[in-house]
């Protein structure tokens, strides 16, 4: 009882300042082959092989019963067999070539000269005129003003005002 002991003055005190320390042993290399050190479990049991079997219905594309064979280890997997038509795999088609490597001559296009008569039958598509304002109509509307100025004799004298132009409102409100 360290504590009673001092105060009651019973008992030798003792210090030590310079005790010497028992020397270490010296500790020898101790290794473990890779077994043993794992801890794992049972390393042989986790390293035989197993065999899974898997069966599959057939489908409509390809009827009957479809069996896969898997020999699968702790590191290694590999497929013994495998019924054909399942999905994952890809069927080989070996494409025969007549040619005999010989490339196809090329086909050359060259702009051909078009005649007007041609040239007005393509332009008379509906593409002709799209960001006109009014569209395809607004040019057939034009047109047959074309066609009507052209077929009746203009009455009266020739009109150079641009469009816009208020000329013959102004005349209107001198003759009023």
């Amino acid at each position: 009882m360290g504590l009673f002991d001092r105060l009651l003055g019973g008992s030798k005190s003792v210090s030590v300042t310079n005790q010497a320390k028992p020397a270490k042993k010296q500790e020898e290399a101790f290794f473990l082959d890779a077994d043993a050190s794992s801890s794992m479990g049972d390393v042989q049991f986790m390293r035989r092989s197993n065999t899974i079997r898997h069966t599959f219905p057939g489908t409509a594309s390809s009827p009957g019963n479809k069996e896969m064979i898997d020999e699968v280890a702790s590191m290694t997997s590999r497929r013994e067999m495998a019924t054909p038509g399942l999905g994952g795999e890809v069927e080989k088609t070996v494409d025969t070539d007549l040619t005999g490597g010989v490339p196809k001559p090329v086909k050359k296009t060259f702009a051909e000269q078009m005649s007007k008569a041609q040239l007005d039958q393509r332009m008379k598509g509906s593409a002709v005129g799209v960001n006109v304002p009014g569209g395809p109509a607004a040019i057939k509307a034009q047109k047959e003003e074309q066609a009507s100025t052209q077929v009746q004799p203009s009455s009266g004298s020739p009109s150079t005002a641009k469009p816009g132009d208020i000329g013959a409102f102004k005349g209107w409100v001198k003759d009023l």
